[in-house]
């Protein structure tokens, strides 16, 4: 029997779970495979077999779980409340456990509120460009995996004449022939080692990443289109009652001028009264401007352009949601989208160490082709023209001057940067949740202040109407009473577009219900992960 010489060295297995091996002794037993140069075939195809089972049986590469991360008994610094205090005949509870909502904003019960959203989910350029980013990564994906895991069969045609050198000392001056050929070629390159797998994965789960990015981008959508409409019917109560401020003090401006005339006040004084009046006229471009601005966002916003911005919403028709879902910890790290896409992310680039370290090791192909060739066409087509090849190749990278190694440590530190990207990431919406929490607490406690403020104020300047008419005071005061009440009234229209707007954010923090709850069943999530689950199946059976 004919000897058969049979040395394999894998370098990268001399250095310590360079492979991820769990087991010191089974990377010696691996080490240790360089059968004798005389040794018969049988030994050393047996002993190469036995290292090609016990390299596969070990782990190529992180698993991809996520970290463990802290589990806070509660987000903030300090426990949020039960429910805050009652601002406006409102309390807000927070209920502690509650499943996300997944079209939260209908909680305002305002059907003009509900229409800009659907308008804008569905008008929306930028959503749509995301969405057909998402079909493009699909269709790659199915592309990858129908080319990696099935036979490629192609079929080749050639009709052609060729004229090559002739041979003078045989008296030929030039050869000219025909050429014709049919092929049908098959080539399968076998997974040994799970390389093409491992790249599947990690293409599938950059796809479920972007399928989170776009359920993010959804919700962050609707949750600015709420907002945006929020601030702008705030601004324009604002400029209201700003403006009518400006009317009162502009009176007062005049009457102080007037006494001033006749001796009764003291110039300081009308000057005075005219500076107050000039302050609150330099105010009104500043809030114009940014309503103006907020009406043009929410037009885009919506797909439209600038100049067909909607008309505002009635602040006072904006019911404020009295129960907001706080989700635990455990349930937010499956309820937010970023959360759910740096996992992703996290899982790809897991796969992308497997994969770095399953190159290193051998690949086999196989080829096989048949069809006819001649030089005439009768030739070509008779039984003489029949051809057929087959054949095997085995591939073991040995020398790549280094690079091999250099793309696994590199698929290595791109994973533990996914790792601390992931950690961050939930970090950060740890912080988001306890930002809002407070932020609403905190809102209320604000707005109810304005609003004993205000009313305070305004029963004061009916007061100050009735003396009047009795002739107990000067029209000045009724103005100057009536400009406290419209100062207390305007901190009361910003605190109270302050709470529906944190209230919008905090809904947006809680995410999404976790997928395969009823609530989320019709989520962009939902739909996401059964197209991924498709394609899974697709990458295990063929289409």
């Amino acid at each position: 029997m004919k000897r058969l010489r049979f040395s394999v060295r894998y370098e990268a297995i001399k250095a310590n779970s360079r492979f991820g091996c769990a087991d010191d002794a089974a990377q010696r037993d691996a080490s240790d495979i360089a059968p004798a140069p005389k040794a018969p075939f049988p030994r050393a195809a047996l002993a190469a077999a036995s290292a090609a089972l016990l390299l596969a049986a070990c782990a190529f590469g992180p698993g991809g779980a996520p970290p463990a991360m802290p589990q806070p008994a509660h987000y903030g610094a300090e426990p949020q409340p039960e429910r805050t205090v009652a601002a406006q005949g409102v309390s807000q509870q927070f209920v502690v456990g509650a499943p996300p909502v997944p079209q939260w904003w209908t909680l305002y019960r305002s059907d003009a509120l509900n229409a800009l959203v659907d308008e804008g989910l569905r008008n929306s350029p930028n959503l749509a460009a995301a969405q057909h980013s998402l079909n493009a990564a699909r269709e790659q994906l199915r592309a990858q995996v129908g080319s990696s895991i099935l036979p490629t069969v192609d079929a080749l045609g050639i009709a052609a004449r060729q004229r090559s050198p002739g041979i003078p000392a045989l008296g030929v001056d030039k050869l000219e022939n025909d050429l014709f050929a049919g092929l049908v070629q098959v080539q399968y390159t076998f997974d040994l080692f799970g390389a093409t797998r491992l790249n599947n994965a990690a293409l599938l789960s950059r796809f479920d990443m972007q399928a989170f990015q776009f359920d993010a981008a959804r919700r962050s959508l609707a949750a600015n289109i709420v907002t945006a409409a929020i601030g702008s019917a705030t601004l324009h109560a604002q400029i209201d009652t700003t403006g009518r401020l400006l009317a009162l003090a502009s009176g007062q401006a005049d009457d102080q001028r007037q006494r001033y005339d006749l001796g009764a006040v003291s110039h300081a004084d009308a000057l005075s009264a005219q500076q107050n009046a000039d302050a609150i006229a330099a105010s009104l471009p500043a809030l114009r401007q940014q309503w103006i601005a907020t009406r043009h966002a929410l037009a885009v916003l919506l797909g439209r352009t600038p100049n067909n911005a909607p008309p505002d919403l009635d602040l006072a028709g904006i019911a404020l949601p009295e129960q907001v879902p706080v989700s635990v910890p455990s349930e937010l790290l499956k309820a937010r989208p970023d959360i759910q896409a740096a996992d992703a992310a996290l899982k790809a680039a897991a796969a992308d160490v497997g994969a770095a370290t399953a190159q290193m090791f051998p690949s086999i192909t196989l080829s096989a082709a048949i069809g006819q060739a001649g030089l005439t066409w009768p030739a070509a087509t008779s039984g003489a023209g029949a051809l057929w090849s087959i054949g095997a190749s085995l591939t073991q990278p040995i020398f790549h001057g280094g690079a091999l190694l250099a793309q696994r440590r590199a698929a290595l530190a791109s994973y533990e940067a996914a790792n601390d990207s992931y950690r961050q990431t939930v970090l950060t919406a740890f912080q988001n949740v306890a930002d809002q929490l407070a932020a609403l607490d905190h809102d209320a406690q604000a707005l109810d202040a304005s609003s004993r403020s205000a009313r305070l104020a305004e029963t004061v300047h009916d007061e100050t109407v009735e003396r009047y008419r009795l002739g107990a005071v000067p029209y000045s005061s009724v103005r100057v009473s009536e400009q406290q009440w419209r100062n207390a009234r305007l901190d009361e229209i910003r605190y109270r577009g302050a709470r529906l707007s944190d209230t919008a954010a905090l809904f947006q923090a809680m995410g999404n219900p976790p997928v395969g709850t009823d609530a989320g069943a019709s989520s962009p999530a939902a739909t996401s992960a059964a197209a991924a689950g498709a394609t899974n199946a697709t990458r295990a059976g063929g289409e």
